[in-house]
């Protein structure tokens, strides 16, 4: 029982996923990160390709790792790292050199990206780069945003839709999932947490929360279909 609760207080919680998943969701961050070192050292050179390739790392944790999080699809994915990485050029540009153009770039991502509504966490790496990253990347100025951050992001996204679709269980964008197992029709059958209640109901929470409403609703149709089957037995 002690150990429950320092699990809890800790925040492990239950690890339901197979092996298999957690080998695929490997696999897929191999093969993505792969492209996107050799894209990045292309433009920027291997050097300063550290800077940017950690980024892409974290967001392919969660394009394979966890392809349905709400923080991983497609608007959060391009608009996280290409609206942070013009703030980060803006800043690397207009603002003191050291910590505060570094700071400043990382807070401006996150506002910017709240109010754009495409919170990616790996943006703030990206907006980062460009401030503390080397010469190569200073010159390359706002064509930062274009080589190499778009092109890695789309670099990345194209794996993720290619290699998360081999896999029927794993379809990316998250939308692909929700119409294969008929989510779009249980906005309907279960009226009583419909779409106007699961936003009422976010929206006393007051914070961001890494879930879709259509993982919300799968959740829900599973566990009262368990329900279901339980009583009928």
């Amino acid at each position: 029982m002690q150990i429950e609760k320092i699990l809890y207080y800790l925040g492990i919680g239950a690890n339901p996923v197979s092996h298999l998943e957690k080998i695929i969701s490997g696999i897929g961050g191999f093969l993505s990160i792969f492209l996107i070192i050799y894209i990045s050292s292309l433009f920027v050179g291997a050097e300063e390709a550290v800077y940017i390739v950690p980024s892409m790392g974290a967001s392919a944790v969660l394009l394979f790792a966890v392809p349905h999080s709400a923080l991983g699809q497609l608007w959060n994915v391009i608009g996280g790292h290409l609206i942070s990485a013009a703030i980060g050029v803006a800043c690397a540009q207009w603002l003191p050199g050291g910590g505060i153009a570094a700071a400043a770039s990382v807070g401006l991502a996150i506002g910017v990206m709240y109010y754009a509504r495409c919170i990616h966490p790996p943006g703030g790496a990206t907006a980062l780069a460009a401030v503390i990253g080397g010469p190569n990347i200073h010159a390359l100025g706002y064509e930062y945003i274009l080589t190499p951050i778009a092109i890695n992001t789309v670099t990345i996204l194209l794996v993720a839709l290619l290699f998360n679709a081999l896999f029927r269980w794993r379809r990316y964008p998250a939308f692909l999932i929700a119409k294969e197992s008929g989510l779009d029709s249980a906005h309907q059958a279960y009226a009583p947490v419909d779409h106007a209640n699961f936003v009422y109901a976010l929206s006393q929470m007051d914070t961001f929360i890494d879930v879709t409403e259509d993982d919300l609703l799968k959740i829900y149709q599973l566990a009262t279909g368990r329900e279901v089957n339980s009583n009928s037995e």
